[in-house]
């Protein structure tokens, strides 16, 4: 197939993935209440570069919810709108650039029901202008490096979380 970018040494076409996965010590409905249902009050909490984030649609987050973020990544600042395109409680929540060719999935999976969640988290950049082409392998490290930071964030996150709700529980009273 003839791909004048190779051909100019401009770089793939193809989309840049960064995958990870990590265990998380609660259930999968308690993961994605905090991924899905607190998206706007949490992604900031995990993303750090992400600098201002509001739900543009009114209601509640579902399937279709419109979002709008500002973040600063290596010291560039972007906007960009983008969607939820899928909403599945306790299974998958995704995210697809409105402004901007990139996605973003969340996925759970029941390793032990009510005790631990395989979390798999992947980001595609579906499309790399062509300036940033010569820059395509350090792309795709910070790609691959950031999604390994998310996953790990959203761990320490849920469990520090979680387990500061368990011991006001379980405090003695004085």
């Amino acid at each position: 197939m003839f791909n004048l970018g190779s051909m100019l040494n401009l770089g793939s076409t193809e989309p840049v993935i960064g995958k990870a996965h990590t265990i998380v010590e609660c259930s999968a409905n308690e993961l994605f209440q905090y991924l899905g249902e607190g998206l706007f009050e949490n992604y900031p909490k995990w993303s750090s570069e992400v600098k201002e984030l509001e739900q543009i649609t009114p209601g509640p987050i579902k399937l279709g919810t419109v979002g709008r973020q500002v973040r600063i990544d290596q010291g560039r600042r972007t906007e960009s709108k983008f969607k939820i395109s899928t909403y599945e409680p306790g299974v998958r929540l995704t995210l697809v650039g409105v402004s901007d060719p990139y996605r973003c999935t969340y996925e759970l999976q029941a390793v032990h029901p009510e005790h631990s969640t395989k979390l798999t988290f992947s980001f595609e950049l579906l499309e790399i202008l062509a300036i940033m082409r010569p820059f395509e392998g350090l792309v795709r490290a910070a790609i691959k490096d950031g999604a390994e930071r998310t996953v790990q964030n959203i761990k320490r996150l849920v469990e520090t979380e979680k387990s500061m709700k368990t011991s006001i529980i379980h405090r003695e009273p004085l």
